[in-house]
């Protein structure tokens, strides 16, 4: 379904605050915990976490090139920043111990230069080199940074202490000193991890009124009464004893004297500090720069383009502009004691699922992490820092667990090589060199599957002669030739900006030597994007490249992939469908763009189709089909993937655009929640029984009160609730959030037969329809 989208500047703001409000609420619930515990990890004190989000709120917004994207530390950058605190750290001669806070004020220095830095690459058009590097390493570095949360994180979770130097080492330490972890401490994130996988999966509204970090860190408090963390003393437990007490809670006072007369204000100001520039000319000094520069930019061009995928307005983000934004954020942050500001994609679709409309948003939620901090300190001082570890295990487990490593298998083995090997490489040195690594192998990979020499492999990347040539009747080709990867990404988006708007483009891969998987997804945003606003986009002559995957952006360099065999409930699929003359086809459809027409996957990116099954209701003219979906909600480390089984059906005739969904108690009170935003719920005074059973939205509320005649509504009534939704001129139908059985799909057609009897209009209604329509 296509949007108007928002006014920008003080008018959207005034337009659209009601939305950007209440999507703001949200999200600051979601940073709160978060904030605090990415400073944790990162070696800081807490409130530095909380300052750099009220600073990536309230200045980010003013320079930002984006729209709906959240500003504020992130998961991403705990590495960099807790190595680049270790490396610059000072010792003292005489006791050979660390000088408390030496090394977090160069850290902060180093986190002011990055900042710099990134300002004069927004200025000087250089936000668009972060392009260049390989999807598969960026998901690489990413997955060793959740290996290396989970593993400095683990530990506090569980009550231990770990003393070993390296990652791995820490990270069997916690296998090896189970037997030695605090059972009060575990109960605790136990909880708490219960309560993150869990909560996606929960239908009742009341779980999700609040977001699962805040229920991990509210349900958490009362345990801490229980034990009385409070005090320092010991607990027996199955014959052993046990030490708690208040150095198992967090602590926002950055070692201040307890003062019962200092005000919260006081100790948030007491919390600031300032950064130390005198090892400007060292070695490790410049590394962090470099580290933090490197994967803060890199990290929030991903994050941007993964929030122009969700917006439903499909607007693009300036990314020079939002380099200079997060740049000066930064340099504010890290000369306040705070830790670097880069778009962040948990909070961003929050926001987006919350309805926000501008960037106010960003502006609004630190505001009220401000309020929160003002407000609840005291509170905040309740809860245990397991609490916050398990979000953080939680958070790092999701960078790196198994369905990374298991999509990227799925777009060919040669990208599960990239990504293992950069995540052996990040783990064994850091960051940057994983970085240098993985691209590294990436080239080596590929000029091996090109089978021509060095020289000649980038003499095909930089004088690969690809050219956009235009052809007759409004249409263009962009014809590729040579080795067409991410180093030639920045030659080929210049030759997609100057694609004329609504023309048809041909991409012909016929000449290319290799096509790899960064410069396909590219060709696949662009083609998303491109269609949205009425042009069209072909890929063809990739069809005999050699793959070594069926994916539809596996590296392609020249032979057909084999076809898989049918699976079990393939089988029955196929036997159901030529038992009841339908067609099946169990290939995969790559091909998606029509169901973004619907108001559902506005911000759910569907990935593929397959199992098909097609027919026809041919009294009435109406053609179906019923597909499995898989599509994502959210995007990296907030994505969630769901497969479910959706039923299409392509209306001969125009009906209003509304949807339709089963209505709880706690939905009663997110409506009243949204109609402050002007999102109304249709009841109908003479059906109370459908008016309480289901949630009814949609533009036209006069067109949609005559569609819902009383003989629909009565059928309405005594059938299966499905979610129903229609954009005017098809139907969207399905009932769970997974695959539906055989007998399912059985009954879903049967009940999208006898509901397109009820809403066909008969000759009378045509006739007239098509009179307003004339006139």
């Amino acid at each position: 379904m296509k949007h108007t989208a928002p006014n920008t500047g003080l008018k959207g703001a005034l337009e659209n605050w009601r939305n950007d409000l209440i999507a703001a609420l949200s999200v600051a619930l979601v940073a709160l915990p978060l904030s605090l515990g990415v400073a944790l990890a990162s070696g800081m004190q807490p409130m530095a976490g909380l300052l750099t989000a009220i600073i990536g709120g309230v200045v980010a917004t003013i320079f930002r090139g984006g729209h709906v994207a959240i500003n504020g530390p992130a998961a991403g950058l705990i590495a960099a920043v807790f190595v680049a605190i270790g490396s610059l750290n000072d010792i003292d001669p005489a006791t050979g111990q660390i000088i408390a806070g030496s090394g977090i004020r160069y850290t902060l220095a180093a986190i002011v230069v990055s900042g710099g830095i990134q300002v004069l690459m927004g200025i000087f058009k250089l936000g668009k080199l972060a392009e260049i590097f390989p999807s598969s390493v960026i998901h690489g570095i990413l997955a060793a940074i959740g290996v290396i949360i989970f593993a400095k994180q683990i530990h506090p979770a569980l009550g231990t202490s770990s003393e070993a130097t390296d990652i791995i080492g820490t990270l069997l330490d916690a296998f090896y000193l189970l037997p030695s972890l605090n059972p009060f401490v575990a109960i605790i994130s136990l909880t708490g991890l219960l309560l993150l996988i869990f909560h996606p999966k929960l239908s009742y509204k009341f779980f999700h009124f609040l977001p699962a970090p805040m229920w991990v860190l509210l349900i958490a408090i009362p345990f801490v009464y229980w034990f009385n963390f409070f005090e320092d003393h010991s607990i027996e437990f199955l014959g052993r004893s046990y030490e708690v007490g208040s150095h198992l809670l967090i602590d926002l006072s950055n070692g201040l004297p307890d003062d019962p007369n200092r005000s919260t204000l006081e100790t948030f100001m007491g919390c600031i500090m300032h950064p130390d520039f005198s090892k400007i000319n060292s070695y490790p000094f410049w590394l962090a720069v470099i580290s933090i520069t490197l994967i803060g930019s890199i990290t929030t061009l991903v994050c941007a383009k993964a929030i122009d995928k969700l917006d439903p307005y499909q607007r693009k983000t300036d990314l020079n502009k939002d380099l200079v934004a997060v740049g000066l954020s930064s340099i504010v942050s890290g000369a306040l004691g705070g830790l670097p500001v880069i778009a962040v994609i948990v909070r961003s679709t929050v926001n987006i699922q919350n309805n926000a409309k501008t960037r106010f948003s960003n502006l609004y939620h630190g505001l009220f992490l401000l309020l929160f901090v003002l407000l609840l300190t005291p509170v905040l001082e309740q809860v245990p820092l397991s609490a916050l570890a398990i979000i953080l295990v939680f958070t790092g487990f999701k960078l790196a667990s198994p369905r990374i490593f298991k999509k990227a298998y799925e777009k060919g083995m040669e990208q599960l090589i990239f990504v293992v090997a950069t995540l052996i490489i990040t783990l064994q040195t850091d960051q940057l060199w994983g970085i240098i690594g993985g691209i590294t192998i990436t080239l080596t990979v590929q000029l091996l599957l090109a089978r021509v020499s060095i020289q000649d492999f980038f003499r095909m990347i930089f004088k690969s002669h690809s050219q956009l040539l235009p052809i007759e009747n409004n249409q263009y080709t962009l014809q590729l030739n040579g080795i067409v990867n991410f180093l030639s990404l920045l030659n080929i988006n210049k030759l997609l900006e100057q694609v004329p708007p609504e023309c048809h483009l041909i991409i012909d891969g016929s000449r290319a030597r290799l096509v790899d998987l960064t410069v396909l997804e590219t060709f696949h945003d662009f083609k998303f994007n491109f269609e949205n606003k009425n042009g069209s986009v072909q890929i063809i002559g990739l069809e005999n490249h050699v793959t070594s995957s069926d994916h539809t952006l596996a590296l392609k360099s020249n032979h057909t992939s084999i076809e898989k065999p049918l699976g079990e409930r393939e089988k029955r699929l196929e036997a159901k469908s030529a038992e009841k003359g339908w067609l099946f086809s169990h290939s995969t459809d790559w091909n998606s763009s029509y169901f973004n027409q619907f108001q559902f996957f506005d911000s759910r990116p569907i990935e593929r189709k397959s199992n098909r099954i097609e027919g026809t209701y041919s009294e009435l003219g109406v053609e179906w089909q019923i597909a499995d979906i898989e599509f994502d909600e959210g995007a990296l480390m907030s994505s969630e993937v769901y497969n479910t089984t959706v039923q299409f059906l392509k209306l001969p005739f125009k009906i209003p655009r509304f949807v339709i969904e089963q209505e709880g108690f706690w939905d009663k009170m997110f409506d009243r929640i949204k109609a402050f935003t002007g999102y109304k719920d249709i009841d109908f005074e003479l059906f109370p029984e459908f008016s309480k059973k289901f949630l009814l939205e949609g533009i036209d509320e006069k067109a949609i009160r005559a569609f819902f005649t009383p003989d629909l509504i009565l059928f309405l009534e005594k059938h299966e609730i499905y979610h129903i939704e229609s954009n005017g001129e098809a139907l969207l139908i399905f009932k769970y959030r997974r695959l539906a059985k055989t007998n399912e799909m059985t009954k879903m057609v049967d009940f999208s037969e006898k509901l397109i009897k009820k809403i066909t209009p008969n000759e009378v209604q045509l006739n007239a329809a098509y009179k307003l329509q004339n006139n």
